[in-house]
Protein backbone atom coordinates (compact mmCIF):
# COMPACT_ATOMS: atom_id res chain seq x y z
CA UNK A 1 0.00 0.00 0.00
CA UNK A 2 1.50 3.24 -0.90
CA UNK A 3 1.76 5.77 2.07
CA UNK A 4 0.97 9.20 1.24
CA UNK A 5 3.58 11.67 3.38
CA UNK A 6 2.70 15.56 3.92
CA UNK A 7 5.30 17.68 4.47
CA UNK A 8 5.01 21.34 5.89
CA UNK A 9 6.84 23.77 7.20
CA UNK A 10 7.56 24.44 11.02
CA UNK A 11 5.83 24.58 13.64
CA UNK A 12 4.22 21.47 13.33
CA UNK A 13 2.41 21.79 16.98
CA UNK A 14 -0.61 23.84 16.79
CA UNK A 15 -3.08 25.07 19.06
CA UNK A 16 -6.37 26.93 18.39
CA UNK A 17 -5.45 29.36 21.36
CA UNK A 18 -4.69 33.09 20.45
CA UNK A 19 -3.64 36.54 21.96
CA UNK A 20 -7.54 37.43 21.99
CA UNK A 21 -8.74 34.31 23.22
CA UNK A 22 -6.72 34.39 26.41
CA UNK A 23 -7.19 38.50 27.04
CA UNK A 24 -11.09 37.56 26.73
CA UNK A 25 -10.84 34.75 29.56
CA UNK A 26 -8.55 37.68 31.72
CA UNK A 27 -11.46 39.69 31.42
CA UNK A 28 -14.11 37.15 32.20
CA UNK A 29 -12.20 36.43 35.11
CA UNK A 30 -11.84 40.00 36.08
CA UNK A 31 -15.72 41.08 36.21
CA UNK A 32 -16.95 39.63 39.17
CA UNK A 33 -14.37 41.94 40.79
CA UNK A 34 -15.39 44.60 38.48
CA UNK A 35 -19.04 44.91 39.60
CA UNK A 36 -17.93 44.39 43.20
CA UNK A 37 -15.98 46.94 43.11
CA UNK A 38 -19.02 48.83 41.94
CA UNK A 39 -21.39 47.58 44.30
CA UNK A 40 -19.18 49.13 47.09
CA UNK A 41 -17.61 51.92 45.99
CA UNK A 42 -20.01 53.38 43.55
CA UNK A 43 -20.55 54.04 39.81
CA UNK A 44 -17.46 56.75 39.81
CA UNK A 45 -15.45 53.13 40.07
CA UNK A 46 -16.74 52.14 36.79
CA UNK A 47 -15.92 55.23 35.38
CA UNK A 48 -12.30 54.88 36.30
CA UNK A 49 -12.51 51.30 34.64
CA UNK A 50 -13.76 52.18 31.42
CA UNK A 51 -12.06 56.04 31.05
CA UNK A 52 -8.91 53.90 31.57
CA UNK A 53 -9.88 50.92 28.85
CA UNK A 54 -10.34 53.89 26.96
CA UNK A 55 -7.05 55.49 27.19
CA UNK A 56 -5.27 52.29 26.69
CA UNK A 57 -7.24 51.23 23.96
CA UNK A 58 -6.68 54.60 22.05
CA UNK A 59 -2.77 55.07 23.18
CA UNK A 60 -1.95 52.03 21.44
CA UNK A 61 -3.78 52.90 18.36
CA UNK A 62 -2.40 56.36 17.52
CA UNK A 63 0.95 54.61 18.95
CA UNK A 64 0.52 51.74 16.56
CA UNK A 65 -0.37 54.36 13.58
CA UNK A 66 2.48 56.80 13.73
CA UNK A 67 4.71 53.61 13.77
CA UNK A 68 3.07 52.38 11.20
CA UNK A 69 2.59 49.10 12.10
CA UNK A 70 -0.70 46.74 12.07
CA UNK A 71 -3.33 47.88 14.24
CA UNK A 72 -3.68 44.87 17.10
CA UNK A 73 -6.40 46.82 19.10
CA UNK A 74 -8.75 43.61 18.34
CA UNK A 75 -6.79 41.26 20.91
CA UNK A 76 -7.84 42.77 23.45
CA UNK A 77 -4.61 43.31 25.42
CA UNK A 78 -5.08 46.68 26.02
CA UNK A 79 -8.69 46.25 27.18
CA UNK A 80 -6.86 44.22 29.76
CA UNK A 81 -4.16 46.71 30.54
CA UNK A 82 -6.76 49.12 31.24
CA UNK A 83 -8.66 47.14 33.74
CA UNK A 84 -5.34 46.26 35.51
CA UNK A 85 -4.29 49.82 35.85
CA UNK A 86 -7.59 51.30 36.69
CA UNK A 87 -8.27 48.03 39.52
CA UNK A 88 -4.54 49.52 40.97
CA UNK A 89 -6.27 52.71 41.79
CA UNK A 90 -7.88 54.38 44.80
CA UNK A 91 -12.05 54.74 44.11
CA UNK A 92 -12.05 58.21 45.45
CA UNK A 93 -9.27 59.04 43.04
CA UNK A 94 -9.82 61.58 40.34
CA UNK A 95 -10.71 60.57 36.68
CA UNK A 96 -7.86 62.29 35.01
CA UNK A 97 -5.40 59.62 37.04
CA UNK A 98 -6.50 56.59 35.52
CA UNK A 99 -6.69 57.88 32.08
CA UNK A 100 -2.64 59.30 32.33
CA UNK A 101 -2.08 55.80 33.83
CA UNK A 102 -3.17 53.80 31.21
CA UNK A 103 -0.92 56.26 28.62
CA UNK A 104 1.57 55.86 30.30
CA UNK A 105 1.46 51.55 30.87
CA UNK A 106 0.66 51.46 26.96
CA UNK A 107 3.18 53.79 25.50
CA UNK A 108 6.23 53.33 27.77
CA UNK A 109 6.00 50.06 29.13
CA UNK A 110 4.79 48.54 26.30
CA UNK A 111 4.83 50.05 22.55
CA UNK A 112 8.34 51.61 23.26
CA UNK A 113 9.50 48.39 23.76
CA UNK A 114 8.04 46.68 20.27
CA UNK A 115 4.54 46.01 21.68
CA UNK A 116 3.13 43.32 23.31
CA UNK A 117 5.55 40.38 23.17
CA UNK A 118 8.53 42.69 23.98
CA UNK A 119 8.01 44.46 26.94
CA UNK A 120 10.37 43.50 29.95
CA UNK A 121 7.71 44.78 32.70
CA UNK A 122 3.68 44.32 33.42
CA UNK A 123 2.88 47.87 31.59
CA UNK A 124 0.04 47.92 34.21
CA UNK A 125 2.00 47.27 37.07
CA UNK A 126 4.55 50.11 35.23
CA UNK A 127 1.51 52.57 34.95
CA UNK A 128 0.95 51.98 38.86
CA UNK A 129 4.20 52.83 39.61
CA UNK A 130 4.22 55.88 37.60
CA UNK A 131 1.25 57.17 39.32
CA UNK A 132 2.78 56.50 42.66
CA UNK A 133 5.72 58.38 42.63
CA UNK A 134 3.80 60.99 40.59
CA UNK A 135 0.85 61.66 42.83
CA UNK A 136 1.20 59.83 45.68
CA UNK A 137 -1.93 61.34 47.71
CA UNK A 138 -4.48 60.41 44.92
CA UNK A 139 -2.60 57.01 45.41
CA UNK A 140 -2.13 56.62 49.15
CA UNK A 141 -5.34 58.27 50.57
CA UNK A 142 -8.51 58.17 47.92
CA UNK A 143 -9.63 55.21 49.81
CA UNK A 144 -13.58 54.97 50.09
CA UNK A 145 -14.90 52.65 53.29
CA UNK A 146 -17.75 50.79 52.08
CA UNK A 147 -19.39 50.54 55.03
CA UNK A 148 -19.08 54.02 56.42
CA UNK A 149 -18.75 55.89 52.70
CA UNK A 150 -15.74 57.36 54.59
CA UNK A 151 -12.71 58.75 52.52
CA UNK A 152 -9.68 57.18 54.33
CA UNK A 153 -6.22 56.10 54.80
CA UNK A 154 -6.75 52.90 56.62
CA UNK A 155 -6.49 49.83 54.73
CA UNK A 156 -5.95 47.21 56.29
CA UNK A 157 -2.45 46.71 55.98
CA UNK A 158 -2.06 50.69 56.81
CA UNK A 159 -3.79 49.87 59.83
CA UNK A 160 -0.91 46.38 60.42
CA UNK A 161 1.88 49.04 59.58
CA UNK A 162 0.45 51.25 61.80
CA UNK A 163 1.34 54.43 59.27
CA UNK A 164 -2.31 56.30 60.56
CA UNK A 165 -0.43 56.93 64.07
CA UNK A 166 -3.06 55.62 66.19
CA UNK A 167 -4.74 51.81 66.90
CA UNK A 168 -7.48 51.07 64.59
CA UNK A 169 -9.72 47.70 64.75
CA UNK A 170 -8.35 45.86 61.73
CA UNK A 171 -11.39 44.78 59.88
CA UNK A 172 -12.74 41.26 59.83
CA UNK A 173 -11.51 38.25 57.58
CA UNK A 174 -14.87 38.28 56.23
CA UNK A 175 -14.97 41.82 55.08
CA UNK A 176 -11.77 41.14 53.19
CA UNK A 177 -13.15 38.21 51.60
CA UNK A 178 -15.61 39.82 50.48
CA UNK A 179 -14.22 43.23 49.85
CA UNK A 180 -16.07 45.22 52.59
CA UNK A 181 -12.98 47.24 53.37
CA UNK A 182 -10.76 50.64 52.10
CA UNK A 183 -8.55 49.79 48.90
CA UNK A 184 -7.98 49.95 45.60
CA UNK A 185 -10.14 49.56 43.49
CA UNK A 186 -9.96 45.95 42.22
CA UNK A 187 -8.09 44.21 44.86
CA UNK A 188 -10.56 44.40 48.06
CA UNK A 189 -12.94 41.35 47.26
CA UNK A 190 -10.17 38.42 47.61
CA UNK A 191 -13.32 35.52 47.33
CA UNK A 192 -13.82 37.17 43.42
CA UNK A 193 -10.75 37.43 42.86
CA UNK A 194 -9.41 33.94 43.61
CA UNK A 195 -12.61 32.25 41.59
CA UNK A 196 -11.27 34.12 38.82
CA UNK A 197 -8.22 32.87 39.61
CA UNK A 198 -8.89 29.43 39.28
CA UNK A 199 -11.39 30.34 35.90
CA UNK A 200 -7.57 30.94 34.37
CA UNK A 201 -6.27 27.76 35.63
CA UNK A 202 -9.29 25.69 34.92
CA UNK A 203 -8.60 27.37 31.14
CA UNK A 204 -5.50 26.74 31.10
CA UNK A 205 -4.59 30.72 30.66
CA UNK A 206 -2.42 30.31 33.79
CA UNK A 207 -0.44 27.87 35.78
CA UNK A 208 -1.28 27.73 39.73
CA UNK A 209 2.39 27.41 40.50
CA UNK A 210 3.36 31.47 40.83
CA UNK A 211 0.18 32.28 42.81
CA UNK A 212 0.73 29.11 45.37
CA UNK A 213 4.29 29.98 45.68
CA UNK A 214 3.63 33.63 45.72
CA UNK A 215 0.95 33.27 48.25
CA UNK A 216 2.86 30.67 50.05
CA UNK A 217 5.90 32.53 50.61
CA UNK A 218 3.99 35.56 51.79
CA UNK A 219 1.99 33.64 54.43
CA UNK A 220 4.99 32.03 55.40
CA UNK A 221 7.23 34.88 56.34
CA UNK A 222 4.31 36.69 57.71
CA UNK A 223 4.12 33.97 60.34
CA UNK A 224 7.72 34.80 61.56
CA UNK A 225 7.29 38.32 61.16
CA UNK A 226 3.67 39.25 62.77
CA UNK A 227 2.83 36.26 64.03
CA UNK A 228 -0.01 33.68 63.00
CA UNK A 229 -2.52 35.43 63.52
CA UNK A 230 -1.91 38.05 60.99
CA UNK A 231 -1.74 35.98 58.13
CA UNK A 232 -4.77 35.89 56.43
CA UNK A 233 -4.44 39.91 56.93
CA UNK A 234 -1.48 39.71 54.86
CA UNK A 235 -3.19 37.50 52.38
CA UNK A 236 -6.45 39.11 51.96
CA UNK A 237 -5.88 42.60 53.08
CA UNK A 238 -3.65 44.14 49.99
CA UNK A 239 -3.35 43.33 46.47
CA UNK A 240 -1.52 39.92 46.71
CA UNK A 241 -4.66 38.33 45.22
CA UNK A 242 -4.76 40.12 42.45
CA UNK A 243 -1.09 40.57 41.80
CA UNK A 244 -0.53 36.96 42.08
CA UNK A 245 -2.90 35.67 39.72
CA UNK A 246 -3.68 38.13 37.14
CA UNK A 247 -0.10 40.10 37.39
CA UNK A 248 2.69 38.13 38.22
CA UNK A 249 1.43 35.16 36.18
CA UNK A 250 1.63 37.15 32.54
CA UNK A 251 3.15 35.51 29.52
CA UNK A 252 5.94 37.55 28.68
CA UNK A 253 7.47 38.80 31.66
CA UNK A 254 7.77 36.00 34.09
CA UNK A 255 9.66 32.97 33.44
CA UNK A 256 9.06 30.22 31.13
CA UNK A 257 9.65 26.88 33.03
CA UNK A 258 8.59 25.50 36.07
CA UNK A 259 11.42 25.84 38.29
CA UNK A 260 12.18 29.56 37.09
CA UNK A 261 8.38 30.33 37.86
CA UNK A 262 9.02 28.90 41.37
CA UNK A 263 12.01 31.05 41.84
CA UNK A 264 10.32 34.17 40.24
CA UNK A 265 7.40 33.58 42.69
CA UNK A 266 9.22 33.02 45.96
CA UNK A 267 11.51 36.32 44.81
CA UNK A 268 8.35 38.06 44.81
CA UNK A 269 6.72 36.42 48.07
CA UNK A 270 10.14 37.70 49.79
CA UNK A 271 10.25 41.60 48.20
CA UNK A 272 7.18 42.02 49.12
CA UNK A 273 6.94 40.84 52.89
CA UNK A 274 10.71 42.84 52.75
CA UNK A 275 8.85 45.92 51.51
CA UNK A 276 5.38 45.30 53.84
CA UNK A 277 8.05 44.60 57.15
CA UNK A 278 10.50 47.45 56.63
CA UNK A 279 9.88 49.40 53.76
CA UNK A 280 8.03 52.77 54.30
CA UNK A 281 4.76 51.55 52.41
CA UNK A 282 2.45 49.40 53.61
CA UNK A 283 2.25 47.77 50.19
CA UNK A 284 4.98 45.64 48.38
CA UNK A 285 2.79 43.37 45.71
CA UNK A 286 3.75 46.09 42.75
CA UNK A 287 7.39 46.71 43.22
CA UNK A 288 7.96 43.20 43.94
CA UNK A 289 6.37 41.94 40.60
CA UNK A 290 8.12 44.36 39.03
CA UNK A 291 11.83 44.13 40.36
CA UNK A 292 11.39 40.23 39.69
CA UNK A 293 10.28 40.98 35.79
CA UNK A 294 13.56 42.63 35.73
CA UNK A 295 15.07 39.32 37.11
CA UNK A 296 13.40 37.21 34.80
CA UNK A 297 15.84 36.83 31.85
CA UNK A 298 18.68 35.69 34.86
CA UNK A 299 16.63 32.99 36.11
CA UNK A 300 15.68 31.96 32.42
CA UNK A 301 19.31 31.63 31.74
CA UNK A 302 20.19 29.44 34.58
CA UNK A 303 17.20 26.95 34.86
CA UNK A 304 16.26 26.72 31.44
CA UNK A 305 16.88 22.65 30.32
CA UNK A 306 19.81 21.50 28.54
CA UNK A 307 19.66 21.05 24.87
CA UNK A 308 19.93 17.18 23.48
CA UNK A 309 22.30 16.25 20.81
CA UNK A 310 24.79 19.95 21.32
CA UNK A 311 28.53 19.00 21.79
CA UNK A 312 29.81 18.42 25.05
CA UNK A 313 31.78 21.15 26.75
Amino acid sequence: MEIKLIGSSSPHIRSEQTTQKVMLDVIIALLPALVASVFYFGFSSLVLVVLSVASAVVTEYVLQRMMKKDIAIADLSAVVTGILVAFNIPSAAPWWIAVIGSAFAIAIAKQIFGGIGFNFMNPALVGRAFLLASWPVHMTTGFIDPITDAVTAATPLAILKGVEGEALPLPSIIDMLLGRIPGSLGETSAILLIIGGIYLIYRGVIKWIIPVAYIGTVAVLAVFIDGPSMVLYHIFGGGLILGAFFMATDYVTCPITDKGKIIYAVGCGVVTMLIRSVGGYPEGVSYSILLMNILTPLIDKYVSPKLFGGAKK
